[in-house]
C-alpha cells in the first residue's frame, strides 16, 4: 500500500465494507456481497415497500410480445426502475433473465410489461437481503455452463442465450442475452451460445495470465445439446452449418489448442437455464443455490 501510495494520490480505509451500494460482509474467509439497502430504494421508488412475494422473478414460459396489451401510461417511471434493476444483477444473477426481458421493451412499455416488471419487484421483496458469496478455492479453475433458448422471441424468433462462469466456486461471469442473428435450428442457437462462451473464457484466460496465475488445464464448457458438442470437435465441415463457419473454427480453434473442453450436460443440472427462461420454482431455487446466491451469513455477534 505504502508503495502505491508513493505513486497515487490513495489511502488505506480499512477493511472493504460498502462500495459503489455494493454492501461487503467478511465472515471468516468468506465474503457476502449485497444490495439489500439499494433493492429497498427501488421497491420504495415503486411505492411496493408492503407488497406480497413471489418465489420466482418470472412465469414459467412468459414471452413478452412488443405489441401484446394496451400502452403502459408512465414510460418515465418504466425505465427508471427498468434501468434500476439492471444495477442490482450486479449482485443478483437469479433476476439477470428478467431483467433482460423487461428491458427490450424500454422503448415502448405495454402494460403486460410492466406487470412483468412488477413481478420482479415481488420477489425482490421476498428476498431482498440476497447476495452472492465469494470464498477460497482450493484449485485455480475455470468452468463454465451455457445454454440457449431457441426461437424464444415471439416478435423476431431470435433465441436467447446465456451462460455462467465460475473460478473454482465462485461465480465471476455471467450473461443472458438475445441472439443478434435468427438461428435455423436449436444446434445452432446453441452453438452461438456456446461461441458467446468460449470468447469470454479467452479474456478470463488471458487476464489471469496477465495475473501472473496461468491456467495448466483446459477449461470445461458445459452444454445440454449433442449437436452442438458434435460441431465443436468435428473437424469435417457440413452445407448445412456454412453460415455459422467463423464460430465454428474459432470454437475448433480453442478446443485445438487445448484451452477448453465442450462436454455434455443434462438439461435438469444446467445451471444456465436459470439464464435463458423462467423456471419452475423448486428448479428456480435449485440452480439460484448453484449460483451461490442466498440469504447472509448468521450473524455472531455478542456470541
Amino acid at each position: 500500500m505504502s508503495t502505491l501510495a508513493d505513486e497515487f494520490a490513495m489511502k488505506d480505509l480499512g477493511p472493504l465494507t460498502y462500495f459503489l451500494g455494493i454492501s461487503v460482509t467478511c465472515s471468516g474467509d468468506q465474503m457476502f456481497l449485497s444490495q439489500h439497502a439499494y433493492a429497498k430504494d427501488i421497491l420504495h421508488r415503486a411505492a411496493m415497500d408492503s407488497c406480497k412475494h413471489v418465489p420466482t422473478p418470472v412465469v414459467t414460459q412468459s414471452k413478452l410480445s412488443s405489441s401484446s396489451g394496451p400502452m403502459f401510461n408512465d414510460p418515465s417511471t418504466y425505465r427508471s426502475l427498468a434501468g434500476a434493476l439492471q444495477y442490482l444483477t450486479f449482485t443478483r444473477p437469479d433476476i439477470t433473465y428478467a431483467v433482460q426481458q423487461i428491458c427490450m421493451h424500454m422503448h415502448s412499455p405495454r402494460i403486460d410489461h410492466w406487470n412483468a416488471l412488477k413481478r420482479i419487484l415481488r420477489y425482490i421483496q421476498g428476498t431482498s437481503d440476497f447476495g452472492v458469496i465469494l470464498g477460497p478455492t482450493p484449485q485455480l479453475s475455470l468452468r463454465a455452463y451455457t445454454d440457449a433458448n431457441w426461437a424464444g422471441c415471439p416478435d423476431t424468433r431470435r433465441s436467447t442465450s446465456g451462460y455462467c462462469v465460475y473460478l473454482g466456486d465462485n461465480l465471476i461471469s455471467w450473461s443472458s442475452k438475445r441472439q443478434s442473428t435468427i438461428s435455423r435450428s436449436s444446434a445452432e442457437a446453441e452453438y452461438r451460445g456456446v461461441t458467446n462462451v468460449v470468447a469470454e473464457i479467452c479474456w478470463l484466460r488471458n487476464l489471469l495470465l496477465e495475473l501472473h496465475c496461468p491456467l495448466s488445464h483446459a477449461t470445461l464448457i458445459y452444454c445440454d445439446n449433442v449437436s452442438a458438442i458434435y460441431l465443436s470437435g468435428n473437424p469435417v465441415h457440413h452445407q448445412r452449418t456454412k453460415h455459422i463457419e467463423l464460430d465454428i473454427h474459432f470454437v475448433r480453434e480453442r478446443v485445438q489448442h487445448g484451452n477448453v473442453r465442450i462436454l455434455h450436460m443434462p438439461s435438469r443440472y444446467q445451471i444456465a437455464d436459470i439464464f435463458t427462461k423462467g423456471l419452475p420454482r423448486i428448479l428456480f431455487e435449485d440452480f439460484r443455490s448453484s449460483l451461490s446466491i442466498r440469504s447472509p451469513p448468521a450473524s455472531t455477534a455478542g456470541v
